[in-house]
């Protein structure tokens, strides 16, 4: 007589993910709700309490709980932000390989950040923000030294300066904080056209625009 195989075992099933906490929900809501108070009415307008009550929290201490000081809150901000742009310019520079030119490595700086810009859901906060932060000289070096913390912005700005003509240090230095300037603001005026519903460019074309200036400020 035939004997019959032993059936196998069930195959285990995955863990189950665990569901998001209580706390995950609340800093979610602190941050979308701190990034669109700021960028409506600026940094230093706002104060933690009023995040708090429009988050929905009665607790007022909920922002230090969570976040700790305001610039470790504005660093929870850019940092979601900062790790999808650098995983764009990753992107772009393993499909097109590493530019020639000055106007490439432009172009790698600056799409990555416009491509993230169209990505967000409409209204966005997030370019308004940023220049809200540039304008508050305590905040302005937490923002910008999360962006350069980067190693995608750190080779791209080290690639275009090998691109143009010998420069003094400060010279550098002043046409870099041009760059950020130019990149921050403009995208922060498309982002508040296309919330009025009177952008006449894309971010595309805002990606290209911003590309030829930078080129022509930086071969100055």
């Amino acid at each position: 007589m035939r004997t019959r195989p032993a059936a196998s075992p069930p195959a285990a099933s995955p863990p189950a993910a665990s569901p998001p906490s209580r706390g995950d929900g609340t800093r979610a809501r602190i941050l979308v709700t701190a990034e669109r108070l700021f960028a409506l009415h600026g940094v230093a307008a706002v104060s933690n309490r009023q995040i708090s009550e429009a988050a929905g929290q009665a607790n007022n201490s909920v922002i230090a709980y969570h976040f700790g000081s305001r610039p470790d809150l504005m660093r929870a901000i850019v940092r979601p932000h900062n790790t999808d742009i650098e995983q764009r310019r990753i992107a772009l520079l393993a499909a097109t390989g590493e530019p020639a030119t000055l106007t490439g490595w432009t172009a790698c700086l600056v799409r990555p950040i416009t491509d993230h810009f169209a990505a967000l859901d409409r209204p966005s906060w997030y370019a308004r923000f940023a220049a809200q932060a540039n304008t508050d000289p305590a905040l302005r070096n937490v923002i910008t030294e999360e962006a350069l913390a980067t190693p995608s912005t750190q080779l791209t700005l080290r690639e275009i300066t090998l691109r143009v003509p010998a420069l003094p240090p400060v010279v550098q230095r002043q046409r870099t904080d041009m760059t950020r300037l130019l990149v921050v603001h403009m995208c922060a005026e498309l982002e508040r056209a296309l919330e009025d519903n009177t952008a006449d460019t894309t971010w595309s074309q805002t990606a290209d625009a911003l590309i030829t200036a930078l080129t022509g400020l930086w071969t100055a």
